[in-house]
């Protein structure tokens, strides 16, 4: 895997065009959840993207600094393309995240709003729920917190 951090102004046209095709196909259609992607907060995001030799883009996420999403920074849009699910894509993705963020923003506090039904995988990384519950797009979730 390449893996690759950019800011929003930084990304190729064909790269941010690559990640919202991997997000839509995701969180549209195998989720069958249509949702307004395209949020307003790209722009204000980190991009932390895996593509393969190929240049498939197979793994995503968006790194937040802490009062630009919450008040603790954050990891968002995480997405494992389905054919890399059972290589362990998503937990190198999701370390790779957290160690951006202590890179980036300096701190070891990150808030995420996490499917539900992800919950193991969430704690095997060392988050913790905040028994917040809520429904978003038709989809429970729950909002998780590191500390360290």
């Amino acid at each position: 895997m390449n893996w690759t951090i950019k800011s929003f102004n930084e990304l190729s046209v064909s790269e941010f065009h690559d990640i919202i095709q991997l997000r839509l196909d995701i969180f549209v259609v195998e989720q069958d959840c249509p949702y307004l992607d395209l949020d307003g907060k790209d722009e204000i995001a980190y991009h932390l993207f895996a593509t393969t030799d190929k240049g498939q883009t197979v793994a995503y996420t968006r790194l937040f600094g802490p009062d630009q999403y919450f008040k603790e920074a954050s990891i968002g849009r995480v997405v494992v393309h389905k054919d890399f699910r059972k290589d362990g894509l998503g937990n190198e993705l999701m370390t790779r995240s957290i160690e951006q963020i202590k890179h980036l923003y300096h701190t070891d506090t990150i808030r995420i709003g996490a499917q539900r039904y992800l919950r193991k995988f969430y704690e095997s990384l060392g988050f913790v729920s905040t028994d917040e519950f809520y429904m978003e797009d038709g989809i429970p979730h729950m909002y998780m917190l590191k500390q360290e």
